[in-house]
């Protein structure tokens, strides 16, 4: 069982101002099929987050995600005080992308392990010129061991691309490969990135979290736009 006990979810992700963020949860959050929040640097450096998770929770106990952007790139010894900050302000889960090697990836994941925060590793990104075959600076081959390296460890929960379902197919394979059945978080949808949900349900066996920032935020009807993203997510139901 992952994170999310549910199988499909839409997840806001918050890079707003605090007055925006404060009317996303307002509108959402009894809309049983939002699972979560997630808030990155824009909101954490601004405000801290003990008062956005105040503020979160005069709403709603749903869980709140931390996006470091991109968390666990630093050096291996760094791990346990970042995991500590996080649990200490009252962070449910966060997001870790271990891009700086095997060693900085065990070290924090054992690091979420001994203060006990859920965590969800990601690897590959949603946007164009990321990987080497694609003209970016990440090696393909070290985007599956970070993904090979967490299932070892029994991680059960993973950021994919939305909008690159090819890759999502692979990245599932790499995971089982190693004897866990994967959780799949994803951003790329809509907007610039151009993603769809269905497309990514079809490469992930119906189950998907799906991370969704500017198409709520700009929205004309926050509400709506969530509705309407429910309505997506479960068409293949």
């Amino acid at each position: 069982m992952g994170l999310i006990k549910s199988e499909r979810s839409i997840i806001p992700a918050c890079d707003v101002n605090i007055d925006l963020y404060e009317t996303i949860i307002k509108y959402t959050s009894d809309i049983p099929e939002v699972s979560a929040y997630k808030i990155g640097f824009e909101l954490a450096l601004v405000h801290g987050l003990p008062k956005i998770i105040n503020l979160t929770r005069r709403y709603t106990d749903k869980l709140i995600i931390y996006d470091h952007q991109k968390g666990c790139t630093d050096t291996p010894y760094k791990g346990e005080k970042f995991v500590k900050t996080l649990v200490e302000a009252g962070i449910d889960a966060a997001i870790f992308f271990p891009l700086t090697g095997p060693e900085t990836e065990l070290a924090w994941i054992k690091a979420a392990f001994k203060f006990n925060l859920p965590i969800i590793i990601g690897g590959d990104m949603s946007h164009y010129k990321y990987r080497k075959s694609e003209g970016g600076y990440i090696d393909d081959m070290s985007v599956a061991e970070i993904y090979s390296i967490a299932a070892k460890m029994g991680i059960t929960d993973f950021v994919v691309p939305g909008n690159k379902p090819d890759r999502i197919k692979e990245i599932k394979n790499i995971i089982e490969s190693n004897g866990i059945k994967p959780n799949f978080y994803a951003p790329g949808f809509g907007g610039k990135q151009g993603g769809s949900i269905l497309n990514a349900l079809k490469s992930t066996d119906n189950k998907l979290h799906a991370i969704i920032g500017e198409e709520i935020y700009t929205a004309k009807s926050i509400r709506a736009k969530v509705l309407d993203l429910v309505n997506q997510l479960n068409i293949l139901k």
